[in-house]
């Protein structure tokens, strides 16, 4: 029999491990598509956030964040994404990542309406501002008043299936805390503490 047309070699294992490969067949061939279907393009497009998944050479993991004004995830055609990288922190992980390993996930959930996600997994190329606009004059030259994107992420897609919405939990938008909040810690000092005091041992 050909191979399965998706999921990885690990993933049929468990399959037939675990009694499941005749309902994951299903599910590919039901649900995975490789490309964006009008409905998937519609939904990305109303975003204003999506969950990251990259890996360096060696499957060093990382997890990230990207967030801007709806549809700031730009949608080129049905197999064809891009999204800006804004300066920030200056790290630049998941850029970084796909510069040695260009496998990049992307999971999009809308917590507040439908209450469903959508997958998005494809190969992904960096392009500074300039030189993807003259492939794809049309990308959006403001996707985030006030910041200038200095690079992109192009994505070619290669699955989109949506995520299973059960287990989304809803949530209710709500205003953003002031800056000034004083009893919002900066962001270096939000998971730290102050050491403890050396107390000597008792003789």
């Amino acid at each position: 029999m050909p191979p399965p047309s998706f999921g990885s070699a690990g993933e049929h294992r468990l399959q037939q491990h675990l009694g499941t490969a005749d309902r994951a067949a299903r599910f590919y061939d039901q649900q995975v598509h490789p490309h964006l279907t009008p409905e998937m393009r519609e939904f990305i497009g109303r975003q204003a956030m999506v969950f990251l998944a990259t890996a360096d050479s060696h499957g060093e993991c990382d997890a990230s964040f990207r967030a801007g004004p709806p549809g700031f995830v730009h949608v080129i055609d049905d197999r064809t994404l891009a999204y800006p990288e804004f300066r920030g922190n200056g790290v630049l992980a998941s850029a970084g990542n796909m510069l040695e390993n260009p496998h990049l996930g992307m999971l999009f959930v809308d917590f507040t309406h439908h209450h469903v996600g959508l997958h998005v997994n494809g190969v992904a190329r960096l392009y500074h501002d300039a030189d993807l606009r003259l492939l794809h004059p049309g990308l959006p030259s403001d996707s985030a008043p006030g910041r200038n994107q200095h690079l992109w992420v192009h994505l070619t897609v290669e699955e989109a299936y949506i995520h299973c919405s059960k287990y989304i939990p809803h949530m209710e938008p709500a205003p953003r805390p002031g800056s000034h909040d004083a009893s919002r810690p900066k962001d270096a000092q939000y998971f730290t503490r102050p050491r403890a005091a050396h107390c000597p041992s008792t003789p």
